[in-house]
């Protein structure tokens, strides 16, 4: 699995964080940092769920 974030459209309001703290973060900086971009499988759920909760669609998870 590999994730991919638009920068253009995120907004880095930390709802992927929320979900996949072990992938995502938004720093003191107010910018995502992916953690993480091939994440293992046992994360998928979470990862699944951080794109699902994204409110401007910026994740995509690619296998």
């Amino acid at each position: 699995m590999k994730i991919s974030v638009d920068f253009d459209k995120c907004k880095s309001n930390a709802l992927c964080m929320a979900e996949a703290p072990d992938v995502f973060e938004v720093r003191e900086d107010n910018f995502l940092y992916i953690l993480q971009e091939n994440p293992p499988e046992e994360l998928r759920a979470d990862v699944e769920e951080a794109a699902r909760v994204c409110p401007t669609r910026a994740i995509t998870l690619t296998d």
